[in-house]
């Protein structure tokens, strides 16, 4: 795990200079603390900050090919490397290092672009090949590890983050109105867009190359839910054994490193499955890091004793209160490079740092079984929604409705005639393929009313649902409805929110790496061809996965309903009825007028509703944390403010 840069010049642009990618890589020093390496041949610069977990010794990179004709600098790890590289040597290929790295040259020097298709793994990934005069970039399936790039000057510049853009020298930070629109809306741009104008992320499962034939970006891998079974064609059993199967298969492939491994423990079914077959696998105690609120609405320590109980690991816990999280949010917000609409990111923050503390470089996780085995609550809803839409006047619609949302203290079903109301919009757009997000889009996009008058114009003829329908696969309207709302979900909060934001910059913002068993290209294809009623059967979320680790859980886990990991919002702002000192500071009047997004009396409005302790729906919590985040991120890269300035 590790940052990566480079610069690539064009025809009239100045060569790359070593101290550009020395400035561009310290820039990333989070993320690779280990060690630093450069590589300069003519048109091309390639850098590396190194945070060492496969092969200590020898691993150093840029690495390179026989010939010292491909190079590569590369971020994220290869599972299935053993296997590849054992490949490759009867093929003839030789190897100086034991690292997952040196096999991608030699898959490239075998296959051509086509090297990504035989990877395992999580990765961002820039190739030169000397011979052709060729970079190539490429980016994990799902998006798991960041790749950002811009032009400047006759140059192409890319790396792991944006902030490492910035340092090269050439590229100033401004916000893109159309990105933030994006992001008050569907938590995240669109694949493709960053927060910053001029700066581009690859999107998942993509590869783009440079070269004399010049730009041509491909996909090379996406969702594909087109061979799904309408029914069942096999015992449920037979279904759960092979998932059983390829879920261990991936986490003793996500088990390789030469340092020690650990495991996030929420005490949900994801988190909890994955642990218990680390200690299966392994048959040695488990180190597990817990997050635990002194709120019981979002606490779940109850559960985790249980499972730690149960399977047999050593746990370290964490609790983390709305002071700490007001506190660490500025320093969340710089990692995150994105304007965020909820607190939870920041506690995933300061967990990583106790898995450091404890001397641990890299945790397995259990993001995205919900994706992948249809766990959310949003799937369950629009499944009601569809329903009521069609059985308009039947008595077992408010029974359906209350079964949502258990663990919310201030659930939108707990009202008859809210809930009424709230099931039985928008039932015009039942056949649209976003119909199932057009409620959350909805909620979160009530932020646009704190824009000001300049924005809101600007951003007037942004429609969220055409806009990414338009992106949408063709084959989409033939799959299930459940199928459509997966690929909503991966496309939007999977890879541009919970893998970004929530995921590897929290992560890496103390040197670790998360791992993600769930999203193992082989699991999520054996899902996408899952008869939706195995994954959520009647109100059921995860049917088939429940069934495949039932023995390994205890059974108050296995029945409990799905609860969302989440954080103290906009409370975690407020102390002794006052906002904060830099949260006052940022959202001043002036200060808002200076920035030039917000509405200043809009903005002091719904702060006293926050401080007033009124805020309790998730539209405020929602556009409160995204203004607020929105004017750090100004002031951070627009303005430049150093991180220490908030405290």
């Amino acid at each position: 795990m590790c940052g990566i840069v480079g610069i690539l010049a064009g025809m009239n642009g100045a060569r790359p200079h070593v101290d550009a990618l020395e400035r561009m890589a310290g820039a990333l020093h989070h993320r690779g603390p280990d060690g630093y390496g450069y590589y300069v041949d003519g048109p091309i610069g390639l850098g590396h900050a190194r945070l060492s977990i496969i092969d200590l010794a020898t691993g150093d990179q840029p690495i390179h090919n026989e010939d010292r004709s491909v190079w590569v600098t590369f971020n994220g790890e290869i599972f299935n490397y053993i296997e590849l590289r054992e490949q490759l040597r009867a093929q003839g290929h030789r190897f100086y290092t034991t690292s997952d790295t040196e096999v991608i040259v030699h898959l490239y020097e075998q296959h051509g672009e086509q090297f990504v298709e035989h990877l395992n793994g999580q990765f961002a990934i820039a190739l030169w090949d000397a011979r052709a005069q060729r970079l190539v970039l490429a980016r994990d399936r799902v998006g798991i590890r960041p790749l950002f790039y811009a032009r400047s000057k006759h140059r192409f510049l890319f790396a792991s983050e944006a902030k490492a853009l910035f340092a090269e020298g050439s590229i100033a930070a401004a916000l893109d109105h159309r990105a933030l629109g994006e992001t008050l809306t569907y938590w995240a741009p669109l694949p493709g867009r960053s927060a910053f104008a001029g700066v581009s992320s690859l999107p998942p499962g993509t590869v783009l190359t440079l070269d004399s034939g010049g730009e041509r970006l491909t996909r090379y891998w996406d969702w594909d839910f087109g061979a799904a079974e309408a029914r069942p064609t096999r015992p449920a059993d037979a279904y759960a054994e092979e998932l059983r199967a390829l879920l261990t298969d991936a986490v003793r492939l996500q088990l390789r490193a030469d340092v020690p491994v650990g495991a996030y423990l929420s005490g949900g079914l994801d988190s909890s499955a994955v642990t218990a077959l680390v200690r299966e696998i392994k048959s040695v105690p488990v180190r597990a890091f817990s997050l635990l609120f002194d709120d019981p609405e979002f606490d779940e320590r109850e559960y985790q004793s249980s499972v730690a109980d149960h399977v047999g690991v050593v746990r370290s816990t964490l609790v983390c209160g709305p002071a700490a999280i007001g506190a660490a949010f500025p320093r969340a917000v710089w990692h995150a490079e994105a304007t965020i609409v909820r607190t939870a990111p920041v506690p995933l923050m300061l967990l990583s740092a106790l898995v450091r503390q404890s001397g641990y470089k890299v945790v397995l996780t259990g993001e995205g079984a919900d994706e992948v085995f249809a766990g959310y609550d949003l799937f369950r809803e629009a499944k009601v929604r569809r329903w009521v839409a069609r059985h308009p006047d039947s008595a077992w619609r408010s029974r359906l409705i209350e079964r949502l949302y258990p663990y919310l203290q201030h659930s939108p079903v707990r009202g008859r005639a809210f809930s009424q109301q709230f099931f039985a919009q928008g039932h015009e757009q039942l056949d649209r393929p976003s119909y199932s997000h057009l409620p959350r889009w909805a909620t979160t996009q009530r932020a646009w009313q704190f824009f000001n008058a300049d924005l809101r114009a600007e951003l007037a003829p942004l429609d969220a649902a055409a806009d990414l329908e338009a992106t949408l696969p063709p084959a989409i309207g033939g799959w299930s409805p459940l199928a459509r709302d997966q690929y909503l979900e991966a496309q939007t909060l999977l890879s541009g929110y919970l893998l970004s934001s929530q995921g590897d910059r929290m992560s890496m913002a103390n040197s670790v790496e998360g791992r993600f068993p769930y999203l193992d290209h082989r699991l999520i294809e054996f899902a996408c061809r899952l008869p939706a009623r195995l994954k959520l059967a009647g109100l059921r979320e995860k049917w088939l996965l429940k069934r495949a680790v039932k023995d390994l859980l205890p059974a108050a886990v296995l029945k409990r309903p799905k609860q969302p990991y989440r954080a103290p919002d906009s409370q975690s702002f407020v102390a002794d009825g006052n906002v904060l000192d830099y949260v006052a500071e940022l959202l001043s009047p002036g200060r808002i007028r200076d920035a030039g997004y917000f509405d200043p009396e809009a903005v002091g409005r719904l702060t006293e509703k926050c401080v007033s302790g009124r805020a309790i729906g998730f539209g405020d919590n929602m556009s409160f944390v995204g203004i607020l985040s929105t004017m750090l991120l100004h002031e951070l890269y627009v303005r430049r403010r150093p991180l220490s300035a908030f405290g």
